[in-house]
């Protein structure tokens, strides 16, 4: 058994964490801040656009009930990674499209996935504009603004 950390960006964060939330191999989704140069930011702080960060989720996942790939999938069908920093009537850069990796691995995969989308989906009028970074620190989002899933055991 291993488990692994995947971190995704795409609009608020409630609404990316709802498509994983009953997804098998899942053992816990966090909402928060990552991306950025503010240490432990608050909302408001995020929503100012003085921060860097981005609403994401952090998902803990055990890797042999299912991959990253699957978690990309989900992720690339759940948000519109066409629109640059918003989603929906969400605007600013804390709702980009971003996948954080945390290994080579995930680089490579976030890469693949990303190229598989716009050349199988998207239109040339409408590029691919999810960004594919390292890691950074995570900030979870306080108890107001979260939506933390302790997910029962597999």
């Amino acid at each position: 058994m291993s488990i692994k950390t995947a971190t995704f960006a795409g609009g608020c964060f409630y609404n990316l964490q709802a498509p994983f939330k009953h997804v098998p191999g899942i053992h816990r989704i966090d909402t928060g801040y990552t991306g950025g140069i503010t240490r432990n930011p608050t909302h408001q702080e995020v929503v100012s656009r003085n921060t860097g960060h981005a609403e994401a989720i952090q998902i803990t996942f055990e890797d042999s009930h299912i991959t990253f790939k699957e978690l990309l999938r989900i992720f690339f069908l759940t948000h519109d990674p066409t629109t640059l920093n918003r989603q929906g009537p969400l605007r600013g850069t804390q709702f980009r499209s971003e996948i954080f990796y945390h290994d080579e691995k995930q680089m490579q995969e976030a890469i693949a996935a990303r190229l598989y989308i716009q050349n199988r989906i998207s239109r040339p009028a409408c590029p691919i504009v999810t960004d594919i970074s390292p890691a950074t620190a995570f900030y979870p989002a306080i108890e107001s603004h979260t939506h933390t899933s302790e997910l029962a055991a597999i």
